[in-house]
Order: structure tokens, then C-alpha cells, then sequence
């Protein structure tokens, strides 16, 4: 999968399927885009092309500060990589760009630049200008600039209607493991470990304090959670807190601290992925050390047994 984020030295001679969309998650919905461009560029012998935009479009617009996302671009590069795509094309999302009006992003971009052949979206996708391009649109522009549209309907899990925003929902409440069924995939943080207090050691359960630097990138409710933890190419099993430590006098700053089982290596300034797979119970504060020590062990033994 090859990556582009300057549009002045991309050239695609052969023609593209292409998709286009932010793509947060890489969810379920996601997926069957993903799947459906893959496959109908394979058998018409064309290259598969995912358009998406960095920052999110509402950073720029809206200067939406309360925005928290599923994934950086990093991680959804990561997860990416995974659907067969030949290319990734990375616009830098400006309000500049954003003034493209829908009919110049089709007849500049799409056809102009990126020689699409085929154009592929999810459900009520929009584009262009103040959001004026419909799919409706695009099936007039299609017969115009030589390429054909097609609309995935809206995927279900259970019944229910896979979106970013439901995804958002669940995992502000805690609920790792369904945001997981909806995306496909278990929800990640990545972060550089670093310094801490070491009062987890004083309790006998040294933890790894992650620092996330991306402001937008969307934290968990607050509370104890069983994970995954990727150090390198190694996977390990540990139990998760996210939260203000309220047993102890400190200010009042949230932290990520992760205990990895069976583990005794230095991980101070080693990068790290943390893969939520249940929440435990939510964050408490108790009357003393004593009394968190006992409900760590128990902690440990409920994540333990799911190992």
C-alpha cells in the first residue's frame, strides 16, 4: 500500500476505483467499502485508491475542540493496510480546500488527478463546499467525466446501524467490547511510556504510565480495563487504569497506567499500543492502601481468568 500526502507527485496512468471519506475507525461500515473497492478494482484490472483527509474536516471548520477520534492517521494507516488498497492518497485539509466546489473536486481531483474510473462510497456521503455534492449529484457528473458510482448501504451488526458516532458512544461509556464488534477490530491508544510516581510499584503493581499525544484522540471512560499491550512486535495481557487516582492526594490529572502480566522490562520511553478488550468496573476510591491493594488482586484475577 503505497501512501501519498503531496498531490503535485501523484500521476495514475491506469485508471482507479476509488473511495473517499475521513474513514475514523475503519469500522464494520467501513470494511465493506473497503471490500467492495478492492474486489471491483481486481476484476476490471484497475487500482484501488482510499481518499481521505488529515485533520478531520471539523478541526478546521468548526475548530471543533470537543471532536475526539477513533483513530490518528497513523492508526488508520495501520488498519488500512490489512484490505488489499493499492493506494492511500492523504489531502492536507485547509479551508483553502475546503472551498472546492463539488463540481471542481470531481473534475479536478477525482478525474483530473486521481483518473477515477469508478467511484465507490458509503451510505449519504458528501462532499465538495459546504457539503453540496450528494451522491445524486455525482450519478449526473458520472456520465459527464466517464466514470460510474456506486452507494454501499448502511451496515447492521445485530440489527443495529454501524457509525462512527455510535462507536464514539459506546467506548465514552466503557463499552469496549461492543465498540469492538461494531468496528471489527479492538479500539486502540498508542502512546510513549513515560516517567510516572511509581506508586503502583509501591503497591506491588509497577505500571506503565502512557502519554497520548494526539488532544483529539478519544480516551475511554474512566475505570479499570482489561488489554492488550503491543511492545514491539511481542503481545502481552495486562489489566488498564484509566483516571484521577482518587485514593491518593494528587493533582488532579488523568493518567494511563498499564500493568502488564508476567513482565520485568523497561519500557521508559518505548512506544506502545493498548488494545481495550472488557471494562472491569469503574474507577473508586477507597479509605486506604490496603483496601486498593485487596481490589487490585481481584482486578488481576478477573483479567487473569479471560486471558
Amino acid at each position: 500500500m503505497k501512501v501519498y500526502r503531496d498531490l503535485e507527485k501523484i500521476k495514475f496512468e491506469k485508471g482507479t476505483v476509488l473511495t473517499t471519506g475521513t474513514f475514523d475507525g475503519v469500522h464494520f461500515g467501513h470494511q465493506k467499502v473497503l471490500g467492495s473497492l478492492t474486489s471491483s478494482a481486481k476484476k476490471s484490472g484497475l487500482e484501488s485508491v482510499l481518499l481521505t483527509f488529515d485533520p478531520h474536516p471539523r478541526i478546521v471548520l468548526e475548530q471543533d475542540t470537543d471532536l475526539k477520534l477513533l483513530s490518528t492517521l497513523n492508526e488508520k494507516l495501520t488498519l488500512l493496510e490489512g484490505f488489499g488498497i493499492d493506494h492511500v492518497v492523504v489531502i492536507p485539509f485547509t479551508k483553502e480546500f475546503s472551498r472546492l466546489s463539488s463540481i471542481d473536486f470531481v473534475r479536478q481531483l477525482l478525474v483530473g488527478k486521481l483518473n477515477t474510473k469508478k467511484l465507490i462510497l458509503g451510505y449519504d456521503h458528501h462532499f465538495g463546499r459546504n457539503r453540496e455534492g450528494s451522491f445524486e449529484h455525482l450519478l449526473e457528473f458520472g456520465p459527464l467525466y466517464g466514470f460510474e458510482v456506486e452507494e454501499i448501504p448502511v451496515q447492521d451488526v445485530d440489527n443495529v446501524n454501524v457509525s462512527s458516532t455510535k462507536i464514539r458512544t459506546a467506548i465514552k461509556e466503557g463499552e469496549v467490547a461492543y465498540a469492538a464488534e461494531l468496528m471489527g477490530h479492538l479500539y486502540e491508544l498508542s502512546g510513549k511510556v513515560v516517567n510516572g510516581n511509581k506508586i503502583g510499584a509501591g503497591l506491588g503493581f509497577p505500571t506503565a504510565n502512557v502519554a497520548v499525544e494526539n488532544p483529539y484522540k478519544l480516551l475511554p471512560k474512566n475505570g479499570v480495563y482489561f488489554v492488550q499491550v503491543v511492545v514491539g512486535n511481542e503481545k502481552h495481557f495486562g489489566m488498564l487504569n484509566i483516571g484521577f487516582r482518587p485514593t491518593f492526594e494528587q493533582e488532579m490529572k488523568q493518567t494511563i497506567e498499564v500493568h502488564l502480566f508476567d513482565f520485568d522490562e523497561d519500557l521508559y520511553g518505548k512506544q506502545i499500543t493498548l488494545l481495550f478488550k472488557e471494562h472491569i468496573r469503574n474507577e473508586i476510591s477507597f479509605e486506604n492502601t490496603v483496601a486498593l491493594i485487596s481490589q487490585l488482586q481481584a482486578d488481576e484475577l478477573i483479567c487473569r481468568k479471560l486471558v
